[in-house]
Parts: C-alpha cells; structure tokens; sequence
C-alpha cells in the first residue's frame, strides 16, 4: 500500500478547521446592545441595574485596564428555531491563547441571578434545550477588561500592573453578541475528529492503530458533503463509530480525571478581581454539573469559597448543591495555596486549621488530601503537618519544572524531617490545566515513572486563572477517551478515590526523604522583600497578641480575649502568603496592598497586645518577652536609654538595671564585651572577629561583604535567579563614612554608609551588646538599582560538612559541596530565622529578621584550612511583572552569633524577631507555661478555638534530636490532652506532679490542650 498518512493527515485538518468546526453554530441572529461603564473599581448589581445605557455597535472599542462595562443584550429566539438548542454566543474581543489572563464577564438575568461566565475558549451561554420559538432573551453582563500583563512573552515591562500608572485607552474591540443554533450532531462530529486525529498524529509511524484511523477519517471525510455539514454529519459520525468503539488495551495507563480551575487567588490581577474570578468559574462549574451527570470538580483555597459566600450568594447556593449532588469535591483544606518554603510553621499549621474547618463548617467534610499544584517547592515539615491535620495524601504538579535533574516518582511516599511520611502523587501530564489532547494523553504515559509498578495517574482538567474551568468540550473527550485502543483510558473521578485505589495498588512505593526542593524559581526565596518582611513581622506580632491576650484571659478579670479580631488577622496573614504574593511574583498593584494590609495588621496587632498587657493592671514599667527561650540581654526604655535585663520565657520582669558579665568597650573601629572582638575596617566590612570564649578567629576572610550582583534570568524575572549571576558583580567597599555612634557600657555600636549605582544608599549600623555574643548588623537601604540582587557574604573559618538552615518545626540539612547534579543545583536555598554551619566542637550561625533566600558554598584554602561562606540575599530588583519591585527603602537587622550551638542559634532566632516589649504593668503574673528539658521549645500560647477557656500550647522539638522534659503551667491545671492541629483529642497527656510529661522524637510537633482547675 502506498504511503498516503500526509495527504490524509492534511486533508483532514483543513476540513476539519475549515468546514466542520465552522459549522458548529447553525445561524445566528444578533443581540441589541447598550453598555454603560462603571466609573472606578466594580459596582454591585443593583447600581449597575439601575444605570443608564447607550447603544454599543460591535467592532467598537471598549474596556479601559481594570476598567468594568456593563452590557445590556436583548433579543428575541426566532419562532422557527423551536426545538432546537440555542445560546448565546459572545466573543468580548478575546485575544491570544491564554484564557484567564485577559477579558471575562459574568451573564447575569435581569433580576440579578448570576447564569454564567463567557471566556475566550468558554463563550456560550445556554438559552434552551430545546427552545420553543419565540422566547425573549435579556441579560446584563458585568464585563472586566483585565490586561495582558504578559503579552510580550516576558520581554518587556509594562505599566498595566497597576491601575494608577495603566492608563485608560481601550484594550478590547467588541466583535459579536448573538442567538446562535448550536449543530449538535456537527458539535459531536468535531470532538470525534479532533479526538481521534490527536490520538493518530501521537501513535507510532509502524502503529497499526494509526494508520487504521487515519484510512477511517479519510473514508469518513468522503461522507462530508462540503455544501452541507449539518446534513452529512450523522453520515459521518456513523463511519467514525467503529474507530472510536475499539476498546483500549488491557494494559493500558488509568489516568484519573478531576475537574479542575486553577485560580490564582492574586498574580498578575489584584485579589479584588479574584474574588469576581472566582464567581465567574463557579458559575461555569456548577452549570456544567447540571449538564453531564459524571462531572467532578476539585476545588482547594477556602478563602474563595468564603469570597462567593459574601459577594454572590445565589452562585454559593449552588455550590452547596454540587456538594450536595457529590459533584463538587473540596480539597487542600488550606485556606488559600500558601507558598511551600516561606510562611513559618505556626502559619502552616493555621493554613489547615482555617481552611478544613471552614470545609467542615459549612460542607459537613473533612478533606483528606493537601493540593497544592503550584507552589514553589515544599519543606520538609509538610508530611507531619498535613498528618496531624488529618491529611492522608499530598499532590502538587510544579516538580516537574526543575531545571537541572527530573524528578525520579511521580507516586511515592514523602517522608518529612520527624520521619512521617505521607502518599504523594505528581500528575506525569504534567499540567493542572489538562484538556485531554492526544498530546498530554500521550505525555502522560510516557513520562509516567512508575511503570511496571503502578498504573494509574490523575490529571486536574479545566482551564485556569479565569479561563471558565472545565467545559463541556473536555468532558466530552473524556467520554470518548474512557476506554479508545492506543490511548490511556480516562475516568473522571473524586482525588479521594484515585489516591485510594493509587494507594492501594502500589502500597511499597519508593521513599522521598527532605525537602521537595523546585530547581526553578528560586529567586521567590527574595523578590518584594517588602511583603515578605510584612509576613514575617505579622507572624511574630500574632504570637505576641496570642500569648498575652491568653495571659489577660486567665489572670485579668474583665478581659475577653479576641477570639474574632484574632481569626480575621489570621486570615488576612494567610490570604497574603499565597504562592504569588508572598513569594513576590505579583504585579505592583497586589503588593501595593499587601504592604498596606501588613502596615495595618501590625497597627492592630499592637494594640491588641497593648490592651492585654493593661488589663494586667497599672503599675511601674516591665520588660514583656515573648520568646519561648529565657532571655538576659540590653533593652531600651521610653527615653531611649539601655538597660540590662532577665526576663524568663513567655513571662514579665520589672525594668530595672541588672550588671551586665562585662561592660563593652569601645576602642576606634573594634567593638569588644568581653564575649566578642569585633574590628570593623576602613571600607566597612568586619575585618575580624574574634570569639574571646573559644579562643579562635571566626572569619577567615572580611566578613559582611556586600556584593551586587547583575541578576537577569533567562525567562521568569521576578521568580529566577539563575546560576550565571555570580559571573559579574561588583564589591561594595567603597564608603561615605564609618563612624562610631554608640558607645555605653551597655552598647556598642559603628555606623557604615556607603552610596553607589543609581542613586542608591545603604546605611548600617553594626552593633555588640553587653552579655551577648551576637552582633547585629542593622541595615537600611534607599534602593534603586534594576536587574541587580544585593548580597552579604561571611566567610567562616569552619570546615562545615553541612549547612543547617531553619524551617517550619526544625532545620534541614543541605550539603556545602556538589558531589551531585542534585547537589550543585541547590545553588540559592530558603531558611528561615538563621543558618548554622558547625565542626565538631564549634559553630557559627547567621540570623536574620526577614530574609529568606542565602547560599552557601566552601573553598579549601592554601594553609589547609576551609572557608565555609553564608551569603544572605537581601534585596533584587526584577522588572516583571513589576517594573518597580523592590525600589524604595527597605529596613532590616542581620546577626553574626559566634560559637552558636543549634539551641543557641534557635533562641537568638526567636529573639531577634520577638523585641522584648516595654510596657507599664502591675506586678504581672508568671508565664502561662514553662517548660524544662532541652529542645522542648514553644511554638504557640492561645486559647482553644471553641471558646471553652481550654490552653492550648504547641510545642516542637527544636535541636533534631530526641527530648524528654515537663511543661508546668502558671494556672491550675485540671487535665491534659494530646489533640491534633484541630485540637481534637488524641490521648490524654500524663500529669505528674501538675506538670505535664513531654516525650518528643527528633522535630516531633506536639499540641496539648489544657484543663484549667
């Protein structure tokens, strides 16, 4: 037989894309239109309502950015179209291939009833099935003209990222607005065709199958009567039937299918045209529910559900119902798809305590599944976090993006820093916008890793970010890929079952300990350092209102604590640590507000803390600290004066002086207290540091080395930093003036200022203190360099095997050297509070109060020695999607904490971003707890959420080894109980002596609920 497959394969595709799919909409009549814009940021319904319209031709400009225009469409069904199934048909002016990141607009009836959303690849609204004839149609359609943010492919920077530089000339011309007849047997002939040439053009050339249903669509294509599709298409959709009706292969790859509209909850929008997002797909959802009966639809982030719940009731309703139907499937029980590396581990925790309750509240279901496709990487605190919130699988898709090494499972066991492990799936189609193409079916297989092992994957299907989620064309596909010889075979079904059945048909799969560490976006770890010092700030400052809001609760009479005023700042601070606005990927707009929101958190949060610490009573000035570690170390008073204070952890002491072990003395540039050496040099960089305790120098080069970097990455600007930024930099060593500016018995301090580049100025203030061996380096920069990133190096004498760097619940340890590819690819990592680099005998750690991203590297010197070298990155400045990230002022303190055991390092990193607080007081109580035993360290002092008056206290072990001790509480104590995140009781805890005994394996978590006497 000759070879015709290119004849065919063309002929088919032309006809196909020139004839049948063009024939889908039978006729067509237009609507009448009238708009009216919105002046401002969107209006409710009512007012648009009661607007006065114009008339609108099609092919008129419309839409300004972030603009909204009201249409009213009016029309009437033609009399001779009964029976038949009409719509509306709207095209806004849809451009480009990517259907969430442009128009949208939400269809309402007249009287307010939300139908459904029309996006550039989901533009129908469904009229009659079947129609009488006649019917009179009228909508008023509520239209955003979001821009293109990214419509230069990431080449150039724009000013549509924010409504105050995007200006208002139209981005959109209208091109039609129709009643429309759709075909549906040329409706299904499409789907047919598209299915079955998709799957041919991905078969083998020596494929049997292939060239069996290439010669199928070719006889077919001859049934197709060119002057009249509608009338042949039965024809050939009968010569198709055979083709379509072979039945896959025995062994063929299961991929389960779960609808799915992946919705950024801020990017490259601001949260306020989320929150219409999200009413616009869930409108789409729960009306493909209605129409296909085997519908399922995965949805995660509470925070959008409580959005539709508060702005479009009637559109909540009709979730509740698909929830109802089992057609609808809550999942993720987090409260928004938080970053996986930034927010801290108390932060995680209330991700799932506020997100499953809400699901729980107001569904009646516990999740039992994370889902968080599209975060960027995940510590390795995860798997024990999701199990104690009652989680039983993990699932995320963005592993599949690294840059150097591919991933080896895409179903295997993930085993956390504690040792719990917990199910994890990565979908080998390698999407969470599936369409259930010939080419994703394809990829799935063939990239799928477990084979020989397990036979089954699962694919998130819909399109995203606004794109309308899953459609009826996508369900379609899946009803012919359900079971079709050569293909994977596609069952839609609920996460909870596939992960089930994955379960259970691969119980030994392989084992993935640490981190899941994304080899791409690692410069998130820094970009927007505003808004992730606004996290970390918030995250502290609601530790503080929390423990001393529980102390008021129990000791002050009169005082209620702020259960509502806690839970809604909570949420505000988990909202924010989304996985593209804390990680800093979003446009200006998104963190503009961010920074505003954090600003405002903070006002509340003090003055919560301010209003517990007065119910205490009014008395003589006390030093407040919040730390879980005993602290004795210089504050200031009201006047600005330093004092030497011990003040126990979680407790009060009177502000009164205490002797300090030595006082510092100040001699030209060298700072000393008898604990440390400090010489700082003429160019401003420590030029020694010497641990006067061990005896040894600790730099072996000069240290706080501040080096500017050009940081231009191949592609993603705001999320990369690539590894041939260290090719070009320049040293900062040229200063304005080094001077000395404190000098006290109790404080010594030097300040550096220096200027270069574009007019940008950093000013530090390195100081020592008495009775401590940190050296903090305060730090202000006026900012304004671009494509840069700034880092501050300190090169150690320590031949460290490992660094040690802090994340939620404990630290991991990630090798200095690069054995490996997998190695070597971890070139910029995240941490939180510090890194320690340690030899037997002696370590050094380097804390900070805001800065997540650093490296670490060594070289081995000409004497023998190791220079091990911590390099914090403190600032960048990416162009997109923000063409002014990061300019401006920035303020933030660093530390140097020489001969730093892991204990030592962990309580300087609650006290550098914990200040003692100084405030008027009576003489104030005890600690709400204390705990003796050494790693036994206290994440979180609050009431019980139900508002019983319970204390719950969640303590982890902090050093990664094993813990034994005793939490002593500073009220009467009735009964303990070991609960999980949720404070569901576990087991009761063992009370001895009114103490309650602690048990702790290396980083176990570990929350007790207390009964007061």
């Amino acid at each position: 037989m000759h070879d015709e497959s290119r004849r065919i394969e063309e002929r088919v595709q032309r006809l196909h894309d020139q004839r049948i799919k063009t024939a889908v909409y039978a006729a067509t009549v237009p609507f009448e239109v009238e708009a009216w814009q919105a002046p401002g940021e969107p209006v409710p319904f009512e007012e648009a309502a009661a607007a006065s319209y114009e008339p609108f031709a099609m092919g008129t400009p419309w839409g300004p950015p972030w603009g909204t225009t009201w249409f009213r469409m009016r029309g009437q069904v033609p009399a001779e179209w009964a029976g038949r199934r009409v719509e509306a048909v709207i095209d806004l002016g849809f451009t480009g291939d990517w259907p969430g990141n442009q128009a949208e607009a939400l269809v309402h009836l007249t009287d307010g009833t939300p139908l459904k959303a029309v996006n550039p690849l989901n533009q129908y609204v469904a009229i009659a099935n079947p129609a009488q004839g006649g019917e009179t149609v009228d909508y008023l359609v509520e239209a955003a003209s979001n821009p293109d943010i990214l419509a230069d492919n990431f080449s150039k920077t724009t000013p549509l990222g924010d409504k105050l530089t995007a200006g208002d000339k139209p981005l959109y011309t209208f091109r039609s607005a129709d009643i429309a007849i759709l075909d549906e047997e040329v409706w299904h002939l499409d789907l047919d065709v598209q299915v079955l040439r998709e799957l041919m053009l991905e078969l083998g050339e020596h494929d049997p199958r292939r060239h069996e249903i290439a010669h199928a669509l070719d006889r077919a294509m001859d049934l197709l009567d060119l002057d009249d599709v509608s009338g042949s298409a039965a024809a050939v959709r009968e010569a198709l039937k055979p083709v379509l009706a072979k039945p896959a292969h025995a062994s063929a790859h299961t991929i389960s299918g779960v609808g799915h509209a992946h919705i950024d909850s801020a990017w490259l929008w601001p949260i306020r045209e989320t929150k219409r997002k999200t009413s616009r797909t869930f409108s789409n959802v729960t009306s493909l529910a209605d129409e296909y009966d085997d519908f399922i639809f995965a949805c995660s982030q509470a925070q959008q559900y409580e959005w539709v719940r508060d702005n479009y009731p009637k559109v909540w309703a009709r979730i509740q119902e698909s929830v109802k139907n089992g057609q609808w499937a809550p999942v993720g029980g987090m409260w928004v798809e938080s970053d996986g590396n930034l927010p801290g581990g108390e932060a995680v925790a209330r991700q799932f305590i506020h997100g499953k309750r809400f699901f729980m509240d107001h569904f009646g279901i516990e999740t039992k599944g994370v889902w968080l496709p599209d975060s960027f990487g995940y510590n390795a605190a995860y798997p024990q976090i999701a199990k104690l919130a009652g989680n039983e699988w993990f699932l995320t898709q963005k592993i599949s993006w690294n840059q150097t090494n591919r991933f080896p499972h895409h179903t295997f066991w993930w085993e956390g820093i504690d040792g719990t492990r917990i199910f994890t799936h990565f979908p080998p189609v390698d999407t969470y916008n599936a369409r259930f193409s010939g080419e994703e079916m394809s990829r799935a297989v063939r990239n799928y890793q477990e084979k020989g092992g397990a036979s089954r994957s699962l694919a998130p299907f819909g399109w995203g970010d606004g794109g309308g989620g899953p459609t009826r064309e996508i369900m379609e596909r899946a009803r012919r890929l359900a079971d079709l010889e050569g293909s994977a075979k596609v069952v839609v079904e609920h996460p909870d079952e596939f992960f089930a059945k994955a379960r259970e048909e691969y119980p030994d799969a392989p084992v993935w300990v640490g981190e899941l560490y994304l080899e791409l976006h690692r410069a998130t770890y820094t970009s927007q350092a505003r808004t992730k010092q606004g996290n970390r700030r918030s995250e502290h400052l609601l530790r503080e209102a929390e423990l001393w809001a529980t102390t008021a609760a129990l000791h002050a009479p009169g005082y209620t604590y702020p259960h509502e005023k806690l839970d809604r700042l909570w949420k505000t601070v988990l909202l924010h640590q989304f996985h593209d606005i804390l990680p800093g990927s979003s446009i200006a707009w998104v963190h503009r507000e961010a920074e505003a929101e954090y600003a405002r958190v903070a006002r509340e949060l003090h003055a919560l803390t301010a209003e517990a610490v007065a119910a205490l009573g009014a008395g003589e000035p006390r030093v407040f600290n919040t730390s879980p570690y005993d602290r004795a170390e210089v504050v200031r008073t009201a006047d600005g004066a330093p004092v030497y204070v011990e003040v126990p952890a979680s407790g009060s002491a009177p502000l009164a002086d205490t002797a300090p072990p030595q006082p510092v003395r100040v001699d030209g540039l060298v700072l000393d207290n008898g604990l440390v050496r400090v010489e700082v040099a003429e160019d401003g960089t420590l030029s020694s540091v010497r641990d006067l305790r061990a005896g040894r120098e600790v730099l072996a080069e000069p240290g706080n080395l501040l080096r500017l970097h050009t940081d231009l990455p191949n592609y993603w600007d705001a999320w990369d930093i690539d590894k041939h930024y260290k090719n070009r930099y320049t040293d900062l060593l040229d200063v304005s003036s080094v001077t000395v500016v404190e000098q006290d018995p109790l404080i010594g301090a030097i300040r550096v200022e220096r200027s270069f580049g574009k007019g940008s100025t950093i000013t530090q203030t390195i100081t020592v203190r008495a009775g401590s061996p940190r050296i903090d380096i305060e730090t202000d920069i006026d900012w304004h360099e671009t494509e840069k990133i700034l880092k501050a190096a300190f090169p150690v004498d320590i031949r460290a095997p490992h660094s040690s760097a802090e994340i939620q619940f404990g630290h991991i340890q990630r090798p200095t050297h690069t054995n490996t590819s997998w190695e070597a690819a971890r070139f910029e990592v995240s941490g939180h509070r510090w890194v320690h680099l340690g030899e037997p005998g002696y370590g050094v750690a380097v804390i900070n109060d805001s800065t997540y991203g650093h490296d670490v590297s060594r070289t081995v010197r000409e004497d023998g020695g190791t220079t091990t070298t911590v390099r914090l990155s403190l600032v960048r400045a990416p162009r997109i999607p923000d063409p002014e990230a990061d300019q401006g002022r920035h303020r933030f303190t660093y530390a140097l904490l020489p001969g730093a055991t892991i204990e030592d390092t962990v309580a300087e990193g609650y006290s550098l971003n914990l200040p003692l607080r100084v405030a008027d007081a009576a003489g104030a109580p005890g600690p709400v707890v204390s705990t003796e035993g050494e790693g036994v360290t206290v994440e979180a002092v609050k009431l019980a959420d139900d508002a019983s008056g319970d204390v719950v206290v969640r303590l982890y072990e902090s050093r990664g080894g094993r813990a034994t001790g005793t939490l002593r509480t500073g009220f009467p104590l009735a009964g303990a109980q070991i609960t999980d995140l949720l404070e569901r009781p576990l087991e009761e805890a063992e009370i001895t002596d009114g103490a309650v005994a602690v048990t702790l394996r290396p980083f176990q978590i570990l929350t007790l609920r207390l009964r007061r006497g």
